[in-house]
């Protein structure tokens, strides 16, 4: 799992708040992408070009038990 942090307030979520990547797709050509905040509470759906944008990647998370 990715974990990325807005940069800039978007769809009302301040600047800082942390998300993670739960979903990506891609259909003719057009990605998107579900994130959830990190209490996962809440959910968007962007495309890639907002992703860019917005976001910014902090790290990858695994979990291997």
């Amino acid at each position: 799992m990715k974990l990325y942090t807005l940069k800039r307030q978007f769809n009302g979520y301040k600047k800082g708040t942390q998300f993670y990547l739960i979903a990506e797709s891609e259909f003719i050509g057009v990605k998107e992408f579900v994130l959830r905040t990190r209490d996962l509470t809440n959910r968007i759906s962007i495309n890639e070009s907002e992703l860019i944008k917005n976001f910014i990647f902090i790290k990858e998370i695994f979990s291997i038990k």
